[in-house]
């Protein structure tokens, strides 16, 4: 099953740790996930694995104890993980951009005191930007932190934080006016405060209250949850980077990344249901053969290969543009959008392949039927993809004069 996907021009090293990924999701991860998804049972024994494996110190420096690698080999990863189970994959992209967060703009004190221990696993992070009434509109953030002494005050409700419960430590976007009048630019009037906070739910800090999970159609497994800040106070060193007034921008930077995390996901996905429906276009048999051997289907798995194609090698641009030290938001919000939409058409024609099994619980397929639709939001709907594609063209292919 390994012809599609392949990506040329990698190190033995990468090729190695790809390959151990693969190992481990053929053993540990597509045996048990669609048991652990239906009971929405978190895989603790899987995450340990990750651990072992150093996958949450991937592009942590090596000089805070992690393994250094690029982009481009952290997607790989991803791509690999998300075809066992996308929950997984999901436990680890908040936590990466939160440590690539840390890493780009952080102070060298906050990168000394979080870096070694998020590469060891033994801190796990989570972003917060969303809002119950925000949407993808991130200026209308109204969560509020307000200067009190050596201590800022957080007051709000945050929305859709992926490992909510079982991270310790979670980049909260806030407004903070301080310093910046009324009526300046929303953008410019926001903090990203690094929250430390024990794993649970409740109340997990003075005035921090992680409510239970909330119950969702697919993406089960890892917990997703609404954060209540009531009082919470933060000291003035956890200000990430230690400046106010630089949060939007250092969000936005971590969601760059984090939409070629997605893709990855999508392309990881779309890859496992294009093996269900080719392995069971040769085992199921109508009129006399295998279903593979009617045309419609010959033509249906085309051009599901294809997509898989198209959609990983965008995937892969995007991180080496990334890897690059180039701006990637056009490639990054191509690469999403496209991985995303072609992962939900893929799925749909694996089911279609299935016929009436795939509407069963026992075949896997069910399972990325209900998962993949989190792709087509998850950093960014695709209207949203389009704004920032559309509004990039424009700046490459200004008219001049």
């Amino acid at each position: 099953m390994a012809r599609l996907a392949q990506t040329a021009g990698l190190t033995d090293v990468q090729q190695e740790i790809l390959s151990t990924v693969r190992d481990f999701v053929d053993k540990e991860i597509i045996p048990v996930a669609t048991e652990l998804e239906h009971r929405d049972e978190y895989p603790q024994a899987i995450v340990d694995g990750l651990k072992e494996l150093g996958l949450f110190g991937l592009m942590i420096p090596e000089e805070y104890g992690g393994l250094g690698e690029s982009l481009l080999t952290y997607a790989l990863c991803v791509e690999e993980i998300a075809r066992g189970w996308m929950s997984v994959s999901g436990i680890i992209n908040t936590h990466f951009i939160v440590a690539y967060m840390l890493k780009q703009h952080g102070t060298q004190e906050q990168k000394d005191h979080f870096l070694p221990r998020m590469a060891a696993g033994d801190v796990r992070g989570a972003f917060s930007m969303s809002e119950p009434a925000l949407g993808s509109d991130v200026s209308a953030i109204t969560s509020k932190a307000v200067k009190d002494g050596d201590e800022y005050v957080l007051n709000g409700q945050k929305m859709w934080l992926t490992n909510g419960g079982t991270s310790n430590l979670v980049a909260v976007l806030v407004r903070s006016d301080e310093g910046h009048p009324e009526g300046s630019a929303p953008h410019k009037s926001m903090t990203t405060f690094l929250v430390e906070k024990e794993p649970g739910f409740g109340e997990v800090r003075p005035g921090l209250t992680i409510p239970g999970k909330i119950d969702k159609m697919g993406y089960k497994g890892v917990d997703t949850t609404e954060l209540i800040m009531d009082g919470l106070r933060i000291p003035a060193n956890r200000v990430l980077g230690g400046t106010t007034g630089r949060g939007f921008y250092q969000m936005m930077d971590g969601v760059e990344v984090g939409r070629v995390n997605v893709a990855a996901r999508g392309c990881g996905v779309a890859q496992r249901a294009f093996e269900l429906g080719v392995q069971y276009a040769q085992q199921r048999h109508t009129f006399g053969k295998p279903i593979a051997q009617h045309q419609a289907i010959q033509f249906k798995l085309a051009e599901m290969a294809t997509k898989v194609e198209a959609a990983h090698a965008m995937m892969v641009n995007a991180a080496r543009k990334k890897d690059s030290g180039e701006r990637n938001d056009l490639e990054a919000g191509m690469a999403k959008y496209l991985a995303s939409e072609y992962c939900k058409e893929v799925v749909e024609d694996s089911f279609r392949i299935h016929g009436g099994y795939g509407f069963s619980k026992e075949y896997e397929i069910e399972r990325l039927y209900r998962e993949a639709p989190m792709l087509l939001i998850g950093e960014g709907t695709a209207e949203i993809q389009k704004m920032i594609i559309g509004r990039r063209l424009l700046e490459e292919y200004r008219l001049q004069g």
